[in-house]
């Protein structure tokens, strides 16, 4: 399955990775946008039958967000669409700024009950701030364009709005310390990273825990890892390696990864320790 987590993490892809084009996305947008306009209904009145807030509305609409399948199914039984959603929603297979190996996985997270992210190499896409995701760009190599940079950024900042956008899913988040120490993009970045993941913190949905650099028992030896839970109950995983993302649906590998999780739970500082650690690298910082 898919992160796309290396090089500037998460599913957006490195120098060889393909360009991707956001025209379909946007050609469908547009096919929605018709439909609705064709029922009289505003994206205010829309939103709620498909089950969907009016930014997400807004942004499957302007071609910037991959529709989620049960959006596609609602909104085709909404707007008596003919069959005319689900046959184009058939030709979505790419996703501007995002790697091959990471569009599965970003479709799934997008719909997720439960998200649980270990996370050794880099801070996780969905915490990041504009100025340590850019960084992590500019950083990569082969050296990316100003484009492909730009891209990949507004792919990064538009996955982040799944954390308010779904106050429902729960998100668990262990990140090692050392992540924060290495002061990725200078003093003034990592203050500004810190800040924004307390920010985070607050919110009822997610949880962050941070794993110690001197832990002599640590069940992640054998990597990062992410696990999801579907709306259907069904627990999946995945791990990213370099220009490559493994999706894992055997139930026997993802509970072995569910075992390994639940243990750097139990590992890592708690939650109320966590958050003071940062605090404290905050003001040393």
């Amino acid at each position: 399955m898919v992160a796309g987590e290396l090089g500037a993490a998460e599913g957006t892809g490195g120098g060889g990775a393909e360009p991707e084009s956001s025209d379909s996305l946007k050609a469908f947008g547009e096919v929605v946008k018709a439909f609705r306009k064709r029922a009289r209904l505003t994206q205010e009145q829309f939103a709620p039958r498909v089950r969907y807030s009016v930014p997400t509305v807004a942004s499957i609409e302007q071609g910037r967000r991959f529709p989620p399948a049960d959006f596609v199914d609602r909104a085709e039984e909404v707007l008596d669409a003919f069959g005319t959603l689900r046959g184009a929603a058939r030709h979505l297979s790419r996703r501007p700024g995002l790697a091959s190996w990471f569009r599965q996985w970003a479709q799934l997270e997008a719909e997720a009950v439960n998200l649980y992210t270990y996370e050794c190499r880099l801070v996780p896409g969905l915490l990041q701030t504009e100025a340590y995701a850019r960084r992590l760009f500019v950083n990569q190599l082969p050296p990316l364009g100003d484009d492909q940079i730009e891209a990949q950024l507004a792919a990064r900042l538009e996955r982040q709005r799944l954390l308010w956008e779904r106050p429902n899913t729960a998100y668990s988040f262990i990140l090692e310390e050392q992540l924060f120490l290495r002061r990725t993009g200078g003093a003034d970045v990592t203050i500004g990273l810190v800040e924004h993941v307390l920010h985070l913190a607050e919110l009822r949905n997610i949880e962050i825990q941070v794993m110690p650099q001197v832990c002599e028992n640590h069940a992640g030896l054998d990597g990062p890892m992410q696990l999801l839970e579907t709306p259907d109950n069904k627990w999946l995983g995945y791990c990213e390696g370099q220009e490559s993302g493994q999706f894992i649906s055997d139930p026997k590998v993802v509970s072995m990864l569910q075992m390994r999780y639940a243990r750097m739970r139990s590992q890592a500082l708690s939650l109320d320790d966590s958050l003071s650690l940062l605090r404290r690298m905050r003001g040393a910082t």
